[in-house]
């Protein structure tokens, strides 16, 4: 089986982060999401990737390559202009001979690829949704299915009083090659709101398969932040990068943790990142490459990208800083805030 997965969205809930670099190469606990995808796809021998793109597309190119230094194969797919998950997956019809998996490029999941393959086979379907269960689907598309999985009704965002269940689309999908060519030609299409409802109207076998593993969509800062607490914890099933040091500490090459800091928290450091005397960690701390954390500086629950100086005594607080930020001394960043690449703040200011 193949993959494609659908990246060409503008990821405009993670700006200002998105303005330079597409969501799903933003680093997820020091590197890329979308390589946490790659990964779980060679976990279940699947080996031959299309990327569909559109925003950015050569900062996918420059980074996986032909996707050898992974131990896949990597297809890339343009899009002159935004076509939509439709669109898209029309788009890279060419690799589409046989059943295929479609990705959403902004969504964490342990998904059981093996057993998902298995069920649209035994049900003979045209398309089968992976399928989650959310304590809220008010702000998502529910997915209404008979007591055999099949598909009876699609819901955009219900209200409370029009919710029947709490299966809603996972943004993982088996396509029959069939089906493709009921997505018209170079246009703005969505998979969501047109081929789905349009494969209903016409009867065809639809298949919710309900997956009961980690899911989570990190499309806004938020959930952002969630996503890194929850690899770093363990609940995601995704390997941390870096070496484990000691119960709470893991670390890239060339780390040097002074013996006077207090680490009570997780902390995951990419390379050559220096924390100084009387440094506190607390909560999971998540610190990229070439960081200085100095000298009485606090850190918890936040996420610090690469190329940024902490200052001393700063108080950092469940916030995202981003690359090549400097952060003066006696500095608060509070929950909730996100800086952009860049930042400068400085010393004493109170975010």
């Amino acid at each position: 089986m193949k993959a494609l997965i659908l990246i060409g969205g503008l990821g405009t809930r993670l700006r200002p982060f998105t303005c330079n670099t597409p969501k799903p190469l933003l680093p997820i606990v020091n590197k890329p999401f979308l390589q946490y995808q790659i990964e779980l796809l060679k976990k279940y021998g699947i080996k031959e990737i299309v990327f569909c793109l559109s925003y950015l597309p050569h900062t996918f190119e420059d980074y996986f390559g032909n996707g050898s230094r992974y131990g896949v194969k990597i297809h890339y797919v343009h899009e002159k202009e935004p076509l939509g998950t439709g669109g898209a997956v029309h788009n890279a019809r060419q690799y589409i001979d046989k059943p295929v998996l479609v990705f959403n490029g902004d969504v964490m999941m342990d998904l059981d690829i093996e057993r998902m393959r298995k069920y649209h086979e035994k049900n003979r379907s045209k398309l089968t949704i992976a399928l989650t269960r959310v304590k809220d689907p008010t702000i998502y598309g529910l997915v209404e299915t008979a007591k055999n999985g099949r598909v009876e009704r699609f819901l955009e965002k219900p209200s409370w009083d029009e919710v029947t269940c709490n299966t809603i689309n996972a943004g993982a999908y088996i396509f029959d090659p069939s089906v493709i060519s009921l997505i018209p030609k170079g246009v703005n299409y969505s998979l969501e709101r047109g081929l789905f409802p349009g494969l209903l109207a016409k009867k065809e076998k639809i298949y919710g398969y309900v997956s009961c593993n980690y899911w989570i969509d990190i499309g806004t800062i938020g959930k952002y932040l969630q996503v890194h607490f929850d690899i770093i914890d363990g609940s995601a099933g995704a390997q941390i990068t870096g070496k484990k040091t000691r119960k709470n500490v893991w670390q890239g090459k060339n780390c040097a943790i002074n013996r006077e800091a207090v680490i009570e928290g997780n902390i995951v450091m990419g390379h050559n990142v220096k924390i100084d005397e009387f440094a506190q960690i607390y909560g999971k701390v998540t610190v990229g490459n070439d960081v200085r954390i100095r000298k009485g500086a606090i850190l918890t629950d936040c996420v610090i990208h690469d190329n940024t100086d902490i200052g001393e005594g700063v108080r950092l607080e469940k916030c995202l800083i981003g690359k090549h930020c400097q952060i003066e001394p006696q500095a608060n960043v509070s929950p909730g805030c996100a800086l952009a690449d860049d930042s400068i703040i400085k010393k004493f200011s109170r975010l």
